[in-house]
């Protein structure tokens, strides 16, 4: 990850895998599976400007788990990695 660098308030999330199970023990193939909408941040951005024009740093960092909408962001592949690319603002929470 180190040849790609999020500008302004962007965020790089790895999303976490979902579950291969249903609560009663089914499997759930590959096709059926929703897109997690858990994920881990890999990288972030400086931070956006605000009127004043300083830049107000990012609340999430690197290694923070976090949670975000289920259509949020823009799906990348780097080094054959797919990855997510969205801004801070897509982001719901911080996972502790």
């Amino acid at each position: 990850m180190t040849n790609f660098r999020p500008l302004h308030d962007r965020v790089v999330v790895r999303r976490l895998t979902g579950e291969e199970k249903t609560a009663g023990g089914i499997i759930i193939p590959d096709t059926a599976k929703e897109k997690p909408m858990e994920g881990e941040v890999i990288s972030v951005g400086p931070g956006a400007r605000n009127e004043q024009g300083q830049i107000v740093a990012l609340d999430v960092k690197a290694g923070d788990k976090v949670l975000f909408g289920k259509w949020s962001g823009t799906e990348v592949k780097i080094n054959g990695e797919e990855l997510l690319i969205m801004k801070e603002s897509d982001i719901m929470g911080v996972i502790a």
